[in-house]
């Protein structure tokens, strides 16, 4: 229409190069482009009145300018997005980095306040003095300690991968899913709960309307459960007469379990981002991870979170589950069943507990495993029963008459007792973790909470006889020699010491992977503990060099140890020709069967 004025000409030039920087993908762009200059044609057409076009100017050059520019246009926007990504990526690494630190302050804060009130049970003790014995009450609250702080420090490590998994966007195994009673598994979760004060676990109600079955990752569920709790106890402390009320239900098409806080309410503006990854409305210090997580985790279950909300008045959160139907529930039974019936069928297990009622619902939950199971009202009589006959599984209430689960257990398994071997399960209406400090100094194998579920409490008894067979068949390791190599002098300690108990004869140590493979050259080892990120040379070298290698340590079982979780570390760690892979910190009992499948 200007007749390619010149400074038109130079005006569209300058326009391609903003709609490179705003169109980086080069088809869509050429498609703009098309369209553009077809409705450019179009419009002329219409409005030129005849109007007869007379260029004066060097297409040729221009052509060429056109060109360059296009370049130059996608140079600029490719450096721009590579900017924009190294920022983005930037923002991630401090959110998640800001995440684990706040998420973290509240298990470590357990620890600490555990140890200060071990700390204050204790008795004064200077060398020197003499130590009179310790009074029941501080025992009680040591293990206690103990044990709160065992939790606290196993839900952190909970908490790492929990925000590891959300950033990376992984997706648990298969094998972590399992099926889960909602009102079991919420009341667990709630029991375990670090309140501030009594008064705030009293802010909480469960409404059991009607309980129903799901599949899922208990810890998720638990991770999901604790994300709303900690919220709304958060937003009640500025609210004294409010409350939490949590409802578990059955639906046609979907159960649900809602959590409803008398709290302040989310505002409108709020309401539709509150699941947005990195988003966080209210909430001091908060990292906007915790309810992404939660839908995900939902998602993951095939159900899903939805939130409604009144300013100044509640906030209900809504886990929906799909209904399982009777055929899968039945069919993963008769699997469980069928798994676990060779290892028992012909044992003969000891039942002690004072509720005639809890006794006849567990044999029927058992009795399709093949056990003889015999019968004890209280602790004395399990205690006759075992001492004058041949018992495989003693499964035992805590809170017995007569002698108690630990008393008994006492009986039975410390020095000079009858059944060293007897393999001991027992459940208790408390959190299991409360007695887990105990239940390994006295002997029991397995803690279990009431009430029981069919796939718990089947695991337990099976981890226990395991446990027996293990320790039968364990021969003298002492001849044994293993190479520990680790850069961390304290995990060294720690792993040797594991060591000891296993009755390892012989620990070399190593701080690197130079030093490993110059021991590996000159000494016969037994098997190789290796920790993966090292300085000098990494595990992950140290074994493929050895496998590759004449050494005559070529096959010797490797087990990795590391803090990372990564799957793809795990696979590249095996692939380099390790055997085992543990995650750390390393559970002592995981660690042990590791190590005595190895030897």
């Amino acid at each position: 229409m200007n007749n390619f004025h010149e400074l038109w000409l130079y005006w569209e030039i300058f326009m391609l190069f903003i709609l490179i920087t705003y169109v980086p993908n080069w088809l869509i762009f050429l498609l703009d482009l098309f369209i553009g200059v077809v409705a450019a044609v179009v419009m002329f057409l219409f409005l030129s009145g005849g109007l007869v076009l007379d260029p004066q100017f060097d297409i040729q050059l221009y052509s060429i300018v056109i060109f360059f520019t296009v370049v130059a246009g996608y140079i600029f926007s490719y450096s721009n997005k590579k900017g924009q990504l190294a920022l983005e990526k930037n923002a991630a690494l401090q959110a998640l980095a800001v995440g684990i630190a706040h998420e973290m302050r509240n298990p470590l804060g357990q620890v600490r306040y555990n140890l200060e009130a071990i700390q204050d049970a204790l008795p004064v003790y200077y060398p020197g003095k003499s130590v009179h014995q310790i009074d029941e009450d501080v025992l009680e609250k040591v293990y206690a300690g103990i044990a709160q702080g065992q939790m606290a420090l196993h839900r952190g490590v909970q908490v790492i991968d929990m925000i590891l998994e959300e950033v990376k966007n992984e997706v648990p195994y298969s094998s972590a899913f399992t099926y889960l009673s909602a009102a079991i598994v919420t009341r667990q979760a709630l029991d375990e709960y670090a309140y501030e004060s009594d008064e705030e676990r009293r802010k909480i109600q469960i409404s059991v309307e009607d309980d129903f079955m799901f599949k899922g990752v208990e810890s998720m569920y638990v991770f999901v459960l604790f994300n709303l709790v900690m919220n709304a106890l958060y937003f009640l402390r500025l609210y004294s007469k409010g409350g939490i009320f949590i409802t578990i239900s059955r639906g046609e098409r979907m159960n649900s379990v809602l959590v409803r806080d008398t709290g302040p309410g989310i505002g409108k503006e709020n309401l539709a981002r509150i699941f947005d990854t990195f988003f966080t409305s209210g909430k001091k210090g908060g990292t906007g991870l915790g309810l992404a997580y939660c839908k995900r985790a939902m998602h993951l279950f095939g159900g899903d979170i939805t939130c409604d909300s009144v300013q100044g008045k509640y906030t209900e959160f809504t886990l929906s589950f799909p209904v399982l139907g009777e055929n899968e529930l039945s069919n993963y039974e008769e699997q469980l069943y069928r798994d676990n019936r060779e290892a028992f069928t012909g044992k003969r297990l000891l039942l002690a507990d004072h509720d005639e009622e809890h006794r006849e619902m567990i044999k029927s939950m058992l009795k399709p495993l093949g056990l003889e199971i015999d019968i004890a009202e209280d602790g004395g009589i399990a205690f006759e029963k075992i001492s004058s006959g041949h018992y495989d599984l003693l499964l035992c209430e805590m809170a017995l008459p007569v002698y108690d689960g630990f008393r008994l257990t006492a009986l039975l398994t410390v020095s000079g007792g009858i059944n060293l071997k007897l393999p001991i399960v027992t459940y208790s209406s408390e959190p299991a973790y409360l007695y887990c400090g105990r239940a390994g100094k006295t002997g029991i194998s397995v803690l279990l909470s009431k009430p029981l579920m069919l796939q718990p409490l089947v695991s337990g008894l099976s981890a226990a006889l395991r446990m027996k067979t293990e320790m039968s068949e364990r021969k003298d390791l002492s001849h044994k020699n293993v190479l520990l190599v680790d850069d961390s002098s304290v995990n060294r300690i720690a792993v040797k010491a594991m060591l000891r108990q296993l009755g390892i004869g012989s620990v070399v140590e190593a701080a690197n992977g130079v030093d490993a493979l110059d021991i590996l050259e000159k000494t016969p080892l037994d098997l190789l503990l290796l920790d993966i990120q090292m300085p000098v040379l990494d595990g992950l070298e140290v074994a493929k060099r050895l496998r590759k290698g004449d050494s005559i340590n070529r096959s010797i079982p490797i087990i990795a140890m590391s803090g990372e979780s990564d799957r793809t570390v795990i696979q590249e760690a095996i692939g380099s020709g390790m055997n085992a892979y543990l995650v750390k910190p390393v559970d002592r009992l995981i660690m042990q069967q590791k190590i005595l499948q190895a030897l």
